[in-house]
């Protein structure tokens, strides 16, 4: 199975579906035996009925007994019974018990042949942190809404509880605000799209684009909430907002014209300072916190070069009459604005480590990808973090060193090395462990402009993350390799365009693109050069 169970038992016995089978559950439990029925009809051709509790039942059930998350799988001869501390945990009962049947109960329709078994079995099992996430860039390339709601239903599979959406970036504003259309009509799209790493030039003369209408994203949020997969929005702020400037250009530093960025890369246009563009922003994150009910609401605050914030008089004024220091003490100020508006609006801002830099908003949690550092800085000073280290979880980087891995870039990143990733930086200590909430992977969509692409990408590298997650530290590497050959089963009966271990299938390879690659000395080079601001954090100084 996988992720691993803390405890498992599996006998010689075993359960048979077949047409007496019933689900029993409690109303509070609807959701879930009405997901687990829309899951097995299709595949078993059973009708699975609801039913009482007893022989011939799948039992779902609530104790207090089970912690937040956790439940207590026991598969008899006769029956079946999924005990969870809350639906939460009765769901990943439910999706364990599916990776006990064949593979085939992963397809959608019936084929001929199969005896629908289950081998009897006692699992008990809950996860190591709340926090399990995949970050999904619908920005650079923008996804279809169905191609969304598969990939919920794959996180599902996996036990991930988090689908940080980001929404917009210089490339794209992929979220209808219906105060400010032009945001869509003019952001959504950009006149064409690299090819390749950026170092190379080269553009592909197409236009590009797409966005969410509001009930679209009520649709994924709802679709999500049945899975319980929280969706976290981002809406990235004061740098990466060269979407929303081509769309209303006052939000920008000067009058120049400027279109949706057709580059990768960082763009220099930043938002300014002003209190219109203040004002214009809680306007949209007005509309924003109806549509995500979620606690936590991502800002970006990632990458903001201060070149134009440097060269503007309103911006030093500001500077000024704030008495800040310094262009980095401006974006501090910048994101407490958002900080101040979310906490009294009941929510949490969360934002990459960036937002250290200059000085913590005061209810700020910390996405950490620049390595560990940030995740040590926030810590330290009572902030919770979540671990996306690049050189660990970043799945849009290069699978080997393979002369057909498409569009390589970043270090190589393997599923043994996703699989060595630890959470928990080794250099927290007592109280300052409980700040993790936990980690996410990380899926940007520069080289990767299709659901196959992310499939790619994704898996099975998003399995090995998935267990780091969920399961205990001390793992096993070659039992969960052991497990992955069985699992690659039930990707390829959903339908999952995985990365094959010799190395990517002929139409997976890319050779009209180039790529970028680093090796992992350089990074970490860069890294440190990155986050010297906040280094000094780390350790109380």
């Amino acid at each position: 199975m996988l992720p691993l169970p803390s405890r498992c038992s599996i006998g010689e016995d075993a359960f048979r579906l077949d047409g007496g089978t019933v689900i029993a559950a409690p109303p509070a439990l609807d959701g879930v035996a009405r997901w687990l029925r829309g899951e097995l009809s299709p595949p078993t051709g059973l009708p699975l009925p609801a039913g009482p509790p007893g022989p011939d039942a799948i039992t779902l059930a609530l104790s207090d007994a089970e912690p937040a998350e956790g439940y207590r799988l026991r598969v008899e001869p006769d029956r079946v019974s999924i005990v969870g501390g809350d639906p939460a945990g009765v769901f990943y009962g439910a999706q364990t018990l599916r990776q006990l049947m064949p593979s085939m109960v992963y397809r959608r329709a019936a084929l001929a042949g199969a005896r629908w078994l289950v081998p009897c079995a006692e699992i008990s099992d809950a996860p190591r942190f709340g926090w399990r996430g995949a970050m999904l860039d619908v920005a650079r390339h923008f996804l279809p809404k169905a191609d969304v709601l598969r990939f919920i239903d794959l996180l599902a599979v996996h036990k991930l509880n988090v689908l940080h959406l980001h929404l917009t970036d210089d490339q794209g504003w992929r979220l209808e605000i219906r105060r400010y259309p032009e945001l869509t009509r003019v952001g959504a799209w950009r006149r064409e799209s690299m090819v390749g790493s950026r170092q190379h030039g080269r553009f592909d003369g197409r236009p590009h684009g797409g966005y969410y209408t509001q009930d679209d994203v009520r649709e994924i949020v709802a679709y999500a909430a049945e899975r319980f997969v929280t969706v976290v929005p981002e809406i990235d702020i004061p740098g990466h907002s060269q979407a929303a400037i081509a769309a209303y250009p006052m939000l920008g530093n000067t009058a120049a014209p400027v279109e949706v960025s057709t580059s990768w890369g960082i763009s220099s246009r930043v938002l300014n300072v002003a209190d219109p563009t203040l004002d214009f922003y809680r306007h949209v994150l007005d509309e924003v916190l109806e549509l995500f009910p979620g606690p936590f609401i991502g800002i970006g605050g990632d990458e903001c070069p201060k070149d134009e914030w440097r060269a503007s008089p309103h911006a030093q004024e500001r500077i000024r009459a704030l008495g800040l220091r310094d262009e980095d003490e401006l974006q501090s100020w910048f994101v407490r604005q958002f900080d101040e508006y979310l906490t009294a609006r009941g929510r949490r801002l969360y934002g990459w480590d960036e937002i250290l830099e200059g000085g913590l908003a005061p209810g700020a949690t910390v996405a950490s990808w620049r390595g560990t550092v940030g995740a040590l800085a926030a810590a330290h000073a009572g902030h919770d973090v979540v671990l996306c280290p690049d050189t660990s979880v970043y799945l849009d980087y290069r699978q080997s060193d393979h002369p057909d891995e498409p569009i390589p870039v970043g270090t190589v990143l393997g599923v043994d090395e996703v699989y060595a990733f630890e959470p928990v930086p080794a250099q927290l200590t007592g109280a300052q462990r409980d700040r993790v909430l936990g980690a996410q992977c990380n899926i940007w969509t520069e080289h990767l402009p299709s659901a196959r692409a992310v499939d790619y990408a994704a898996f099975p590298r998003l399995c090995a993350f998935a267990e780091t997650v969920w399961s205990a530290p001390g793992r096993d590497l070659a039992a969960f390799r052991h497990r992955l050959a069985t699992h690659l089963g039930r990707l390829d009966a959903l339908g999952v365009e995985y990365r094959p271990d010799a190395g990517p299938l002929p139409w997976q390879t890319r050779p009209d693109a180039q790529g970028w690659p680093k090796d992992r000395a350089a990074r970490e080079a860069e890294l440190a050069i990155m986050t010297a601001r906040i280094a000094r954090l780390s350790d109380g100084s």
